[in-house]
């Protein structure tokens, strides 16, 4: 009887968990045509710098992240000089938004810290990517290129702070 009602509870628990993870992250869908070859940006840890190249004050060209110390390949092309934002400690990018027709025109990555970094010419339909959880922050992005970005979708979730909870531990 008591192996029974321990089988009984695993499934409830697993399924609990499960749902608890899963609340930590969410996806928002992919902009743009979404013509040509595919790119992914992911590292370990969280975002501390971005890099976005753009053509003549026109569409998006590429794009790099830097996960602590270490950058990310260039997705898309690294064409002249690019627009680039470090965020500081405890800022993460909390909203991407912008603006697409076949290509990505514009974009704007916001911080939870109200800072913004801007690239492109806004023209063409709006987008507004932005995390399910309050904690969430981006963790990377995907989409296509063709002689430019054709889409962007956003990845985000929640980043344990090992530190945090370290001293959580010893304050009770």
């Amino acid at each position: 009887m008591l192996l029974f009602a321990f089988l009984a509870f695993l499934p409830v628990t697993s399924l609990a968990d499960y749902q608890a993870e899963t609340e930590h992250y969410s996806f928002s869908p992919q902009v743009g045509s979404g013509s040509g070859r595919t790119y992914t940006i992911t590292g370990s840890g969280r975002i501390t710098a971005v890099r976005v190249w753009e053509a003549y004050s026109n569409y998006i060209y590429g794009f790099q992240f830097r996960y602590g110390h270490i950058w990310s390949n260039v997705s898309g092309y690294s064409y002249g000089q690019p627009q680039e934002m470090t965020l500081f400690d405890g800022e993460a990018i909390v909203q991407i938004s912008g603006k697409y027709a076949h290509y990505v025109q514009s974009i704007v990555f916001t911080t939870n810290k109200g800072r913004s970094l801007y690239a492109g010419q806004p023209q063409g339909h709006s987008f507004n990517m932005y995390p399910t959880n309050k904690d969430g922050e981006l963790r990377f992005i995907s989409g296509r290129f063709h002689g430019a970005i054709t889409s962007i979708a956003a990845h985000w979730g929640v980043v344990s702070d090992p530190h945090n909870v370290i001293n959580k531990q010893y304050i009770q």
